[in-house]
């Protein structure tokens, strides 16, 4: 007797990751020899640095690539450690410094940790997709706190009491800079922030995953407010590392024991050569900034050329690499838009849908993180594409 096929389970029914499909539809018209700019992922046009990638060469070598410890490599901890004193003037012990693959591993550690099936997170809307679905995998519940102009597409202590009082929140998730939208929350509302979460009793999640990736003022670290905030950070944006996956969490002393724990039975440690070359991208200072300075030139580009074609409202792009602008005026369906743009003009962007489920609809995402020289050309395809435009 054939047994039939087990379905998904309730907690596999995820939205999908709309910039991952708009990549692989990307990649099926490349494999088909169509010419693809792309402005859909938050990905460096850039290789890792140098002295990273002789460091994993090295590692290579050597032969030395088995498990490591859980809670990550000593020497990486102590040097994760030393840079928040450096940057941040932050003191840190190396223990509160967890290792994990990518900022992905540290959020699934951090939400087991920290809270229980059930439990009701705040996240700030629009806001990047996979808070949602990670929570919805792990049978967590959230709500989402609107965010627009009139507080530059921040979250505010105010709006986090407000949307406390009509459901209590067990934690708020903070990302800043923000993706899609590039803003950041200023120091003095993110200290009012972390006081609230002290005082209401409601456990704070900070994703610091585009810090040192600031065109003004700096981003501040919630550590420098709270000492029991759980801060995630990643190898990935400024340190140019995404296939690596390596990222960190740090975390008050009484969860450490708690996520290594988890961590030891998830996925036992990061990836071993991932973790000896990281050492060096906090000695890559130097070319990191140079890559830097490229996605400065092209977000001035962007800013200057993207009112000439209409699209003159977008979020503060403070930080990170991306333009979330408005295009509600040329549709109410950005899904649809952006798979016209991508098979008309050939250039991949992200339909707002995918960070905000309603007002995203008149809106998009384009990742400005690439070569200066696809992004000019981007433009210029979109520019000729718009111009067509009814």
């Amino acid at each position: 007797m054939s047994r039939s096929s087990p379905n998904a389970s309730r907690r596999a029914a995820v939205a999908p990751f709309m910039a991952m499909d708009v990549l692989r539809d990307a990649k099926r018209l490349e494999a088909e020899g169509r010419r693809i700019v792309h402005m859909e992922l938050g990905e460096p046009g850039a290789p890792a640095p140098r002295l990273v990638r002789e460091a994993a060469a090295a590692a290579l070598q050597s032969g030395a690539l088995g498990y490591g410890e859980a809670a990550g490599d000593l020497a990486l901890r102590r040097r994760i450690a030393r840079h928040y004193a450096d940057y941040y003037g932050v003191a840190l012990a190396p223990e509160r410094v967890l290792v994990t693959t990518g900022s992905s591993g540290a959020f699934v550690l951090a939400f087991l940790s920290v809270f229980d099936a059930g439990a009701c997170i705040g996240l700030a809307n629009p806001g990047y997709p996979a808070y949602p679905n990670i929570l919805h995998a792990l049978g967590l519940d959230f709500s989402a706190l609107d965010i627009g102009e009139e507080t530059g597409f921040t979250l505010t202590a105010a709006a986090v009491e407000a949307t406390h009082r009509q459901r209590r929140l067990d934690g708020l998730l903070i990302m800043s800079p923000a993706n899609p939208t590039g803003s950041i929350i200023a120091p003095d509302e993110l200290r009012k922030i972390c006081a609230f979460c002290e005082d209401a009793g409601v456990a704070l999640i900070s994703d610091e995953i585009y810090h040192r990736l600031e065109y003004g003022p700096r981003a501040e670290t919630a550590l420098a407010f709270s000492e029991n905030a759980v801060v995630v950070s990643s190898f990935s944006k400024y340190y140019a590392m995404t296939g690596w996956r390596l990222g960190w969490a740090i975390a008050p002393e009484r969860l450490l024991r708690a996520t290594e724990r988890l961590q030891q039975s998830l996925s036992i440690c990061a990836p071993t050569i991932s973790q000896q070359a990281a050492l060096k991208a906090f000695d890559a200072t130097e070319e990191l900034e140079a890559i830097k300075e490229g996605y400065a030139r092209n977000r001035a580009l962007l800013l200057e050329s993207l009112p000439r074609l209409g699209l003159a409202k977008f979020a503060p792009p403070d930080g990170a690499f991306y333009i979330y602008a408005d295009v509600s005026h040329l549709t109410q369906d950005s899904a649809t838009f952006c798979a016209r743009l991508l098979h008309e003009a050939g250039v991949a962007a992200t339909p707002g849908v995918d960070f905000d489920r309603t007002r995203g609809k008149g809106t998009l995402r384009l990742s400005y993180a690439g070569p200066e020289a696809e992004v000019a050309l981007g433009l210029e395809r979109i520019s000729a594409w718009v111009a067509k435009q009814p």
